[in-house]
Formats: C-alpha cells, structure tokens, sequence
C-alpha cells in the first residue's frame, strides 16, 4: 500500500469514527514525522496534508531546511519541550502542541512578546496520571485556566496521550477526560472557549474521534514501519 492508498484508508476511517461518535467535529490529521526523512514529508504535503507535528528540535532544523519550498503547511511541535529550547522552538514552529506546565507557559508567552507574536498553543493534560508522562493533573483546573490570562500565547485546546495499555475500556476513559477537562476549563473562563482536542495516534485515533477529537498525530499508519533518519 502506498502513501496515498494509507491516507485514504485513515481518511475513510476518520469518517467513520465521526459518524459513530456523533460529535461531528472536523478532524486534523497531523503527520507524525520523526524520523522521517524529508522526502517522505515533502511527499506527504504534496498529497494534501496540512499539518506536521516533530517531537524533536535539533531533528526539526535539519529537516525543514529541505522543506523550504512547500506549500502552506503548519508546523507543530508535540514533544516534550526543555525550557531552555523555547526560543529555537518558537523560531521554527508554528504552535506548540504539547505545554505541560504553567512555567513553560509563561516561558512562550514572554519570548512570544519579545518576538511580537502570539503563539497558538495546547496544554498536555495527563489523563492517566502515569508517571514517566508530562502534563498537567487533569484536576488543575485553576492552573490551565490561568494559561488562558497570557496575553502572547492563545490556548486554543487540550491535548493528552491515551494509556500504555492496549486495553479499550482504558484508552476511551482517559479520552473521555480530556473532553470533561475542556468543558470545565471552559466553563472556569467564560469567554475565550477552548475548541481543540488532540487525542489520538495510530493504534487509537478512531476511539479518540469517537470521543470528540479534533486532532489526530498519525506516524505509523500513514508512512509504514519507522526508519532512520538519514
């Protein structure tokens, strides 16, 4: 099956797992290049994705100095971001999909004032309180809600990792956490309402669709088995 085979076939799924779930929110498919070689994701901006998340910064730099000529795509960061690397972070992205603290929120908000910007953002809430995972305690309702009082940075959703364990029941809980993060998040603000949920990858984007995710990071399923970078 060939990249545009795959991306029709997630593409159909997609479709499926809105009708099933019933909340009939548009879905983002963000392609998952680590370690893909930037021929593979030139190849998957041509076919139409608009949107590419990187886990790593230094891997980033490399990569988009060959990409310089797509089209209009947005560039997503999604790893764990050091404190020390928001600058080159902000240089090379469009939005930082995974601020796990209120400390790196205010990190982005003042580089975002410096550069004259405002920075679209996601908070990562750790939904299954496991412990090698980043995020806010899916309770801190007061501190995500305090990210959305910066004035550079815009929360524009949530975004969590669904569990280590294949098991269904247990993926579907913490997705359907994060959407009860949101809607009290929103309820705690008022004005300025979180739209985004990103909660998803490849073994488990149609449960994360089924419970309202508006974002998808798809790596494996789009491009096949992880190669080097070379």
């Amino acid at each position: 099956m060939n990249f545009s085979e795959r991306l029709e076939t997630i593409q159909q799924k997609i479709d499926f797992a809105i009708q099933r779930g019933g909340y009939g929110c548009p879905v983002v498919i963000i392609a998952a290049t680590k370690a893909r070689p930037p021929n593979a994701v030139r190849k998957c901006c041509e076919a139409g994705i608009k949107h590419i998340g990187e886990n790593r910064i230094q891997e980033a730099e490399k990569k988009f100095e060959n990409l310089e000529r797509l089209p209009m795509v947005t560039k997503r960061f999604i790893g764990t971001l050091q404190s020390n690397k928001v600058n080159k972070c902000l240089d090379l992205f469009d939005t930082v999909d995974s601020v796990d603290s209120i400390r790196l929120a205010k990190k982005i908000d003042k580089r975002s004032k410096t550069l004259g910007k405002i920075t679209p953002i996601l908070l990562e809430v750790n939904t299954t309180k496991e412990k090698q995972k980043h995020g806010f305690w899916p309770e801190k309702f007061e501190d995500m809600a305090l990210c959305t009082t910066l004035k550079n940075i815009n929360v524009k959703g949530l975004m969590t990792l669904g569990p280590r364990s294949k098991n269904e029941k247990k993926t579907r809980k913490a997705f359907s956490l994060l959407r009860k993060v949101k809607d009290r998040i929103n309820f705690e603000i008022g004005e300025n309402q979180l739209v985004d949920l990103s909660m998803g990858m490849s073994a488990d984007y149609e449960i994360g669709i089924e419970e309202g995710s508006t974002m998808v990071r798809i790596g494996t399923a789009l491009f096949g088995p992880r190669t080097p970078l070379k």
